[in-house]
This record gives C-alpha cells, structure tokens and sequence, in this order.
C-alpha cells in the first residue's frame, strides 16, 4: 500500500496514505485506494482505484518503478467511477479484476479462493459479489465495502442482503486472526486502519446477534449514493462508459 507513513512486512512494499495528507485518499467519496508491491520485483497491484485519482496514482507508479500487473476492485462501486478501463491505456499490460458475481466487466472474473500473485506474494479473494483481499500471510485484509471500520457497507441496494454480509464477515472476515489489519474501502471519520480484533469485539453492529444486525441495517434508512447513476452503469463497463 503506497502512501505516507510507511513499513515493511517481509517482501511488500507497505505504505498507506491517511485523512492528514491524502496521497492515495479521494476525498468527495472518502475512498482509500491501496498499493501493494513486492520489494524485490517491483510487481504490484492496485485496489480500488478512482478515476479522478488517475494522473496521481499513475504517476505513483512511475516514480516508484513499479511493474503494476492487476488493478482490481472489491466491488462494483455506487459512489464514485473506476479508473481501471483508463488505467490499462496508461499501463501496458495491466489487467483489471473484480468477482464475477458482480456483474462488470473485467479481464480477470474472480472467485472466491481465486489468487492474484504480484512477485512472490499473493492476494486470495473472499465472498460473493463484494470482495475481501488477504495477503497470503494473512496479517493484512483489504475488506472493500463489507467491513468499515466500527462498521459495514450498506445492503439496500445492488443485492444488497444483510444477511449473507452478516454470515460473509463472520465466517469469513472474522476467521482471520486477530492481529490480521482491517483496510476498508472507505472511512467518514479519518480513521485508516483496524484489526480483525478490535471489529469483533468493537464494531457496534456486528458485535449484534443476526437478527438484531438485521434490524439495524433494515432501519438506516440513508440517502441513495450521489453518484450512483452514473457509477454503477461506469463501473459495470471498467469504468469506459460514455468515455
């Protein structure tokens, strides 16, 4: 993940950009984008890249050296378009990604235990339609929308089911060891960073038991995403649509 502070973890290139300067941060949707890296082959990939974003983390790329070989995203977004169609015109050879129970387009159509190798690391795929990605050590996830932090996505549009995100988070997410470091999609407060630890003890809707967790999520009653008209038809295309 390339960004500010930075840290290495065995081979990766471990950066992540935060809410004080917001090198890889797209501040109209509160989006995270993350760059993984292995150190000594320069191979990467990107997740959840955002088209207005695209000179920025094209340029990150360059800078660095990098071979960035899959640009995939957790999901098919409502809030903001994909830079991954324009992206792969920046990048020879590059390859976009999502699952392929989203529904868009992509080279790659992911599965759940599907694996996306960069240099001598790889990120396995978890859960239908919206996808977490682990390291193969498993210290970090990239949970996408499923798992904010003291959070979850919404599930009152584009299938949304509370129930099978419920079920997702726990059987999956939270199977995960306890140390492993939760990187969300977005976050509205700033905060950058949790553990599957904290979130099974700490997150204020999912520490509920399934029926009450239903409940709240059937009851958030949230204005519809600004963008999703224009989003969701974008990114079922990479993000091309009436580019």
């Amino acid at each position: 993940v390339i960004g500010q502070s930075c840290a290495q973890n065995a081979n990766v290139l471990f950066c992540k950009g935060d809410s004080g300067g917001p090198l890889l941060f797209e501040s109209e949707s509160c989006t995270y984008t993350y760059l993984l890296a292995d150190t000594e082959t320069k191979d990467a990939v990107i997740i959840d890249p955002v088209l207005e974003k695209l000179d920025r983390d094209v340029k990150l790329v360059q800078e660095l050296g990098l071979n960035l070989t899959v640009a995939v995203n957790t999901h098919c977004h409502a809030d903001h378009i994909t830079s991954t169609g324009l992206m792969k015109k920046r990048i020879l050879g590059l390859k976009s990604a999502i699952s392929k129970f989203s529904g868009a387009s992509a080279d790659i159509q992911l599965s759940e235990g599907d694996k996306i190798p960069f240099g001598k690391h790889e990120t396995p795929g978890h859960t239908d339609g919206c996808s977490t990605l682990v390291l193969d050590d498993e210290l970090m996830a990239f949970t996408g929308d499923a798992l904010l932090i003291r959070g979850c996505g919404r599930t009152d549009f584009q299938q949304g089911s509370s129930s099978k995100l419920y079920d997702s988070i726990h059987q999956k997410i939270f199977t995960l060891p306890e140390q492993c470091l939760i990187y969300p999609a977005h976050d509205y407060l700033g905060q950058t960073v949790s553990t599957v630890g904290e979130e099974r003890k700490l997150n204020p809707r999912l520490t509920k038991s399934k029926e009450e967790f239903i409940k709240i999520m059937d009851n958030l009653n949230l204005p519809k995403p600004k963008k999703i008209d224009i989003a969701v038809p974008a990114n079922l295309v990479c993000g091309l649509h009436g580019i």
